[in-house]
């Protein structure tokens, strides 16, 4: 599923306009983004938690010269999901 098709599920349970569906959906993974950009823990009870996790720097191979290459540490977004989803998943 898309984000198209996530707007147009929504509406269609809803009884909502596509184009305010759009709005939120819009505006709830904006707000999402801005939180782990800050740093910031989002947890969705019952859905799960986004959080930023630091990958420690590492060396890696470069597969066309098999040069050695350092990479740099840097930060990952994360997503762990809670029970309730993943007992549907597992349904």
């Amino acid at each position: 599923m898309n984000k198209k098709l996530l707007v147009n599920a929504v509406a269609e349970k809803t009884q909502l306009k596509k184009k305010d569906v759009k709005a939120v959906v819009d505006a709830v993974f904006e707000t999402i983004a801005e939180a782990l950009e800050k740093g910031e823990k989002v947890q969705l009870v019952d859905f799960g938690t986004f959080e930023v996790k630091k990958m420690a720097g590492r060396t890696g191979v470069n597969p066309r010269t098999k040069s050695k290459i350092k990479i740099p540490s840097r930060k990952v977004p994360k997503f762990r999901p809670g029970k309730v989803l993943k007992s549907k998943v597992n349904k």
